[in-house]
């Protein structure tokens, strides 16, 4: 059964490696020759795999842009989580938030955001993306805090996804004047 279990250990680790490197190779061309001159193939190439082992990792080019965002409700939720249940609902989300953006530079974070702002697509994506965020944090909300009302849990959980989307939008429009988490305290 170890065997087994280090196996699987295995094969998950190469997998994220993997995927990994489809990533890296991907905002390393869109930052070299722009998103829409990107091709697939040349992504493959610079990950060193297959096309076809492309497509056992994301289906598009627009995948690896909306990676960078995927999992923000997953990581927000599991920040609130680790909050201290006796905190305050607000002031959990404000101290999981912040504790999120402390580690991205934000030349990283201008970059990629000016790649997603490159595609309607993935742009578009971005934003259905911020719903399941919100579901994801509300019932983080509600599973540590089940004696909170529900009604403003859920307001909550909006106001999280709706101060990164503006602060964000803020950030970019700025050119990263001020910190990302220097905007987000301003909202919180």
């Amino acid at each position: 059964m170890t065997m087994m279990g280090d196996e699987e250990g295995v094969r998950a680790k190469k997998r994220r490696e993997t995927r990994q490197r489809i990533v890296d190779a991907g905002l390393k061309l869109f930052g070299t020759n722009g998103y829409e001159a990107t091709t697939l193939d040349a992504i493959a190439a610079e990950a060193g795999i297959s096309r076809r082992t492309f497509f056992h990792y994301f289906k598009s080019k627009d995948e690896i842009l909306i990676s960078m965002q995927a999992g923000l409700g997953e990581q927000l939720s599991a920040a609130l989580r680790a909050q201290p249940a006796d905190r305050r609902p607000l002031a959990a989300l404000r101290a999981a938030m912040l504790g999120l953006v402390a580690p991205f530079s934000p030349e990283s974070l201008l970059a990629i955001d000016r790649l997603m702002r490159s595609s309607e697509t993935v742009q578009a994506r971005k934003q259905a993306s911020y719903i399941r965020d919100e579901a994801m944090v509300f019932t983080a909300l509600r599973e540590h805090w089940p004696d909170e009302p529900e009604p403003q849990m859920r307001l909550l959980a909006s106001f999280a996804i709706a101060t990164v989307r503006l602060s964000l939008d803020t950030f970019s429009r700025e050119e990263g004047r001020r910190s990302l988490a220097t905007l987000l305290e301003g909202k919180l």
